[in-house]
């Protein structure tokens, strides 16, 4: 008996390229299409120099918390010469451009990492973060984070938080601030400026005198004891009050007013630089300016200190803050002044504020030093309407449009000149 032929499977086996395509494809259908990241307006700087360096750009946001985050809707920002010194690359441990800007907002907790245990989702905050700060939002490590009251609004708590701490450390911790003493403040009519005059005022007996340009007299007399003009020879004016001099000099410019205010003070004077906004002299960075700034300061020894019994120190808040531990003694200063906010006795003074998206003009105030108090962002006002420039191509044709209506009118002129009726009437007259 014969044996019946094998049937063959009707299905031919698949090669093993084929075999590949379809789990990949097998792949693809099981998996969701990913949504893309969500954006928010920031702050970019895409180079150091001048105002065109500075972008109103999408960035994606935070995606995720690192350990001890805290992830701020940002309300508004604070605008510091700071930030001026920034974008011109004059300071240190700056990151690579581009870069979002600003070293100080305020606003409400979004998010929080799951170890945060000082702040909640919905929380009032003030933010002082290493950068980033303009931004619709921004990510900050615990420790740079601080509570403000409800009844400041956020545009006060951006021009309180840094001013009057700086002031605070600048007058108590360093300056010795006590009873009858004399203290001179360069550049009276800034924000640190408007603070440290506030401050004076909770001290019995303090004279202040006040250097400012002669634009900010009006603004600032009832705050300082003596206004003085910027660019003159205020030394002698305040011999004429104090004749020893001060007990405290605040720099904030360096550079030749340096020398000034060493000299303005008495046995047992001290003086503390802040700030060094002499070096910045136009819109992009001058290394003639910063040298310059650099030799115009007379270069003192121990033994001259030792000898004329006088204290040259510093404050740098955003090093202190961020490279040298200083969160918990900023908060605690922090705490101090709100104490004085609360019983009334010192305010937030701001000056102006500005569209995030008008940005450049803001930095510009502040870089002209127009500002009495302090400048703030808001991130809830819209943006100034830009005047209207029309299209090249178009501007080009409405001077040939011009011009040749001019020409058309000079030969029809000419025409009527040369005519015989225009000659009789010539004759005629």
């Amino acid at each position: 008996m014969s044996e019946e032929p094998e049937t063959k499977s009707a299905e031919t086996p698949k090669t093993e390229p084929e075999q590949d395509a379809a789990a990949k494809t097998e792949e693809a259908a099981d998996k969701t299409p990913e949504e893309p990241p969500k954006e928010m307006r920031a702050v970019v700087l895409t180079g150091f120099g001048g105002l065109k360096t500075v972008k109103i750009q999408k960035k994606p946001e935070p995606a995720t918390l690192a350990e001890g985050d805290v992830l701020i809707r940002v309300k508004s920002c604070g605008v510091n010469f700071l930030d001026v010194m920034a974008r011109l690359g004059l300071l240190d441990s700056l990151p690579k451009n581009p870069f979002i800007m600003g070293f100080e907002c305020a606003g409400v907790v979004e998010k929080t990492h799951e170890n945060v245990e000082n702040f909640k989702v919905g929380d009032r905050v003030m933010a002082l973060p290493e950068c980033g700060a303009w931004a619709e939002l921004v990510a900050v490590p615990q420790q740079y984070v601080f509570a403000i009251p409800a009844e400041l609004s956020f545009a006060e708590a951006t021009a309180f938080m840094t001013s009057f701490v700086i002031a605070h450390i600048l007058l108590f911790d360093l300056g010795g601030l006590a009873p009858g003493k004399s203290v001179l403040i360069d550049s009276a009519g800034g924000g640190v400026g408007q603070a440290v005059a506030q401050l004076c005022k909770t001290v019995k007996d303090v004279v202040v005198f006040g250097v400012a340009s002669k634009v900010k007299h009006e603004a600032i007399k009832s705050s300082v004891d003596h206004v003085l003009e910027r660019g003159t020879d205020y030394l002698s004016e305040v011999r004429k009050v104090s004749p020893e001099g001060v007990d405290l000099f605040l720099d904030c410019v360096y550079g030749e007013d340096c020398n000034k205010g060493y000299s303005a003070l008495k046995p047992l004077g001290r003086y503390v630089l802040y700030g060094s906004s002499g070096i910045v002299t136009g819109e992009t960075k001058s290394l003639f300016s910063a040298a310059r700034s650099w030799w115009q300061v007379d270069k003192i020894i121990p033994i001259k200190l030792f000898d004329e019994n006088k204290t040259l120190s510093g404050l740098n808040l955003r090093r202190l803050l961020h490279q040298q531990n200083g969160s918990a003694y900023i908060n605690s200063t922090y705490q101090k002044v709100l104490a004085l906010w609360r019983d009334k006795q010192i305010t937030p003074l701001v000056d102006s504020t500005f569209a995030l998206e008008d940005v450049a003009e803001a930095m510009q105030t502040i870089h002209d030093r127009k500002n009495v108090g302090r400048i703030v962002l808001d991130l809830s006002l819209e943006p100034k309407p830009k005047p209207a420039t029309p299209a090249k191509g178009k501007a080009k044709n409405n001077d040939k449009d011009e011009k040749k209506k001019e020409e058309d009118e000079n030969k029809e002129n000419k025409e009527n000149k040369d005519s015989p009726d225009a000659e009789k009437k010539e004759n005629a007259s």
